[in-house]
């Protein structure tokens, strides 16, 4: 069987394409064309092809490309919770629950399905869904559409079931990219991700940079965890953490850990441009405090439990790179700025600021802009010597 199956993709031009060549494509939009033409260059009389793949990914759930001949691939994205009515009112529940191929002659038909009555529309003839089975039991799905007149004949079918295998493991490597892709983004940051997929996975390996050092925390948070229910706790954290991580990445921050109610992020310094980036990280801090303002207002007005957010900013050298056991790392910064900045971080209250900077970060920033004044020298547990402070002018 297996030698007949050899000798069939042999001898088919298409199938040697997959085997042969498709593999060299890492896109998955740029797959999916390169397979719809090929199809059709082969005489199979395609219309339309749609390559369907659930994701591990924390917003979205599902990613639709779709080709269709002439008009290239249209991708979608379907979020986590969205409505399910399209996706329950077609053949693809078939696929992917049951793990069947559907079969819909639409030419001999009043379809009720939505998307099978729109692509009548279209003058689509015939419609299959197929389940992409993958090594692990994941399952996405794959369906193909003809508008030629009496829609696909065996041998087209035929044909396309053969490739249906080439195509599922294809994918499956596409996928399998694609999941430690947003993994790595959603729990290590983007940064560290391509990094740690670079192959700097060595525990102690890692280098030293200059970075502006950003640490904050929820004021009070240990005596609200005392008294709030655990989904309130975790509501709450999620809406601050949202604001202020999306504001850092937007202004070219990498957030490298959550701490409980403490987030610690980084932009990384180049020495021409310190003053830039110090810039673009204390406009983030106040553009954060003006969403922290907003957000606490709508959580208030909603009844919902706020909190205020302190946050201190650092510059200084770090290491960055891999530490921990030798089966559990984490891709981290670690050095004496980083002691510092948290230490700084404890003084918002007493001081009654909310956002306080380091006098090595201060005098990076030069005057900017008159925002900063000095609030005096003040002693840093674990230090030594008393530090100058600044905050945001008031």
């Amino acid at each position: 069987m297996d030698d007949d199956i050899a000798q069939r993709v042999y001898n088919d031009p298409v199938a040697r394409w997959f085997v042969t060549e498709a593999y060299r494509i890492t896109d998955t939009a740029q797959l999916v064309a390169a397979a719809g033409e090929q199809l059709v260059l082969s005489g199979i009389p395609l219309y339309r092809l749609a390559y369907f793949q659930i994701t591990l990914h924390p917003e979205v759930a599902g990613k639709s490309y779709v080709w269709r001949r002439g008009h290239g691939v249209e991708t979608a994205l379907r979020a986590h919770g969205a409505d399910q009515s399209e996706y329950r009112d077609n053949p693809l529940p078939v696929v992917f629950e049951q793990r069947k191929t559907v079969r819909v002659r639409i030419d001999q038909l009043e379809p009720q399905a939505p998307v099978l009555r729109q692509l009548k529309d279209e003058g689509a003839t015939d419609y299959v869904a197929l389940p992409l089975l993958f090594t692990n039991g994941h399952v996405d799905g794959l369906s193909v559409v003809s508008d030629q007149p009496g829609g696909f004949s065996s041998t087209d079918l035929d044909r396309m079931y053969l490739l249906q295998f080439a195509f599922t493991r294809l994918v499956e490597i596409h996928s399998l990219r694609d999941t430690a892709i947003y993994l790595l983004d959603a729990y290590v940051g983007r940064a560290a991700g391509q990094r740690i997929l670079a192959g700097e996975l060595k525990r102690g390996e890692g280098q030293t940079m200059e970075a502006v050092i950003w640490y904050c925390d929820l004021r009070g948070f240990t005596r609200a965890s005392d008294s709030l229910p655990r989904d309130t706790i975790i509501a709450l954290l999620n809406d601050y953490f949202d604001t202020m991580g999306g504001i850092v990445t937007r202004a070219g921050g990498e957030i490298l850990k959550f701490m409980g109610d403490g987030m610690l992020a980084i932009f990384p310094v180049d020495a021409a441009r310190e003053d830039v980036i110090c810039g673009g990280a204390l406009d983030a801090a106040i553009e954060a405090m003006d969403g922290i303002a907003r957000l606490t207002a709508a959580r208030r007005r909603g009844g919902k439990p706020a909190a205020a957010v302190d946050l201190a900013l650092h510059l200084g050298e770090v290491l960055y790179g891999n530490v921990g056991a030798v089966d559990r790392l984490d891709f981290t910064v670690i050095g004496p700025a980083v002691n510092e900045v948290a230490r700084i971080e404890t003084l918002c209250e007493p001081l009654g600021r909310n956002v306080l900077v380091s006098a090595t970060f201060a005098a990076a920033l030069g005057d900017g802009g008159g925002r900063l004044e000095r609030l005096g020298a003040h002693p840093l547990r674990g230090l030594r010597e008393t530090r100058e402070i600044y905050g945001l002018r008031l």
